[in-house]
């Protein structure tokens, strides 16, 4: 039987990303998705200007009706989350599902570069640890997972290998399962670094850096990542998948006239298999 995946993230007008990005990737891998748009954003916000529609009265009304309907998800996603209300209705959904042994999966969109992302509150903060207790697989990237720690953010001169699993460990007091930290830099490389609560293994991924950004790129790597997780394949081998395929990805797109748009993932969905 075909599992059946909630994605529970934004939904950009003009732009590859969100839930734009993460559908055609998980649809391709053979997954029967389910989406609820936490919000309708005009285009992604690398232009500066934008507008938000806040999706939270539907999402109480749908999480309200598919309990009647008796819906259920054999795994849940979540990204970019609108405010404290939202924050607090889809942790209690998380919990809900973690109770029944469904896995959660959480990307805490919020930041990157040592910043908060455009129309970010660092309200933000406090809300994302709470959904955060809730995931069995957390997927910050190295900036998220400082302002979620309180952990000082090195910069392009990175972390020792001793730093680098302070910072897991002080992150799994927030999400004491898995984490996997993105776009990190160790002993002077750029790095992934994890830990993997079913093995109790740590593991670190150095890649080469790409110097072009592509915002939903961490949407395509949490898909992959997610996917190749549920197929069966260890934590550390479903990053590798998952950072492989990015890494062609945006080499091929790398001279786009617009980066801001994202990739059109659509054109290279050939590879991408469970």
């Amino acid at each position: 039987m075909t599992e059946k995946l909630l994605l529970i993230n934004d939904l950009a007008g003009y732009g590859k990303v969100a839930l734009g990005a993460m559908m055609p990737v998980l649809t391709h891998m053979g997954y029967d998705l389910y989406t609820l748009p936490t919000a309708l954003v005009s285009n992604t916000l690398d232009y500066g200007k934008f507008e938000i529609l806040d999706t939270t009265d539907y999402i109480e009304g749908t999480l309200r009706v598919w309990d009647e309907l008796g819906f259920t998800f054999d795994a849940v996603a979540t990204g970019f989350i609108t405010g404290e209300r939202q924050a607090k209705l889809i942790a209690s959904f998380c919990a809900k599902q973690q109770e029944q042994c469904v896995p959660v999966f959480v990307d805490p969109i919020m930041g990157d570069e040592g910043k908060l992302y455009n129309g970010i509150d660092k309200k933000a903060i406090l809300h994302m640890r709470e959904l955060l207790a809730t995931a069995d697989v957390a997927v910050p990237n190295y900036t998220e997972a400082c302002l979620l720690t309180g952990a000082p953010y090195a910069g392009a001169q990175g972390m020792t290998k001793q730093e680098a699993h302070r910072l897991v460990d002080c992150f799994r007091t927030i999400c004491p399962k898995s984490v996997v930290i993105t776009s990190a830099a160790v002993e002077h490389h750029p790095a992934v670094i994890g830990y993997d609560h079913e093995r109790d293994e740590r593991f670190t991924i150095r890649f080469e850096e790409i110097p072009v950004r592509f915002p939903g790129t961490g949407d395509i790597f949490s898909s992959i990542l997610m996917g190749k997780k549920l197929a069966g394949k260890t934590l550390e081998d479903a990053t590798a998948c998952a950072m492989h395929v990015v890494k062609d990805l945006i080499r091929t797109n790398q001279h786009a006239d617009d980066t801001f748009k994202g990739i059109p993932v659509e054109r290279y969905l050939g590879s991408l298999k469970r």
